[in-house]
């Protein structure tokens, strides 16, 4: 079960759940595929709901290999997503809030 307080969101891929986090490590390898952008520029796209699916995806990608996941973005792209594309959306959203505050959201 994924752990709020410890910035963890929940995201089932082709029936197995996975524990998606932002680590130190994840946040240095979203902001590479960012192509010259920051983290914070997408927390902006976020916040004024001007996020693109890539971004998204970016995220996704991003927790997954923050929780220990080892696919890449191809991987993603051909799995099966319980909730499919809305429930990424809201995991994204939940990763960034979950990464960046002091309590669980």
């Amino acid at each position: 079960m994924a752990n709020p307080w410890a910035g963890e969101v929940r995201l089932v891929l082709d029936g197995q759940a996975h524990e998606l986090r932002l680590t130190l490590g994840a946040l240095a390898e979203l902001e590479t595929d960012l192509a010259g952008e920051t983290v914070l520029d997408l927390i902006e796209r976020f916040e004024a709901g001007r996020f693109s699916t890539r971004d998204v995806l970016a995220l996704m990608v991003a927790g997954l290999r923050g929780g220990g996941w080892r696919g890449v973005a191809a991987d993603l792209v051909s799995s099966e997503i319980e909730g499919g594309l809305l429930e990424c959306t809201k995991v994204a959203a939940h990763l960034l809030a979950r990464a960046f505050t002091t309590q669980g959201s």
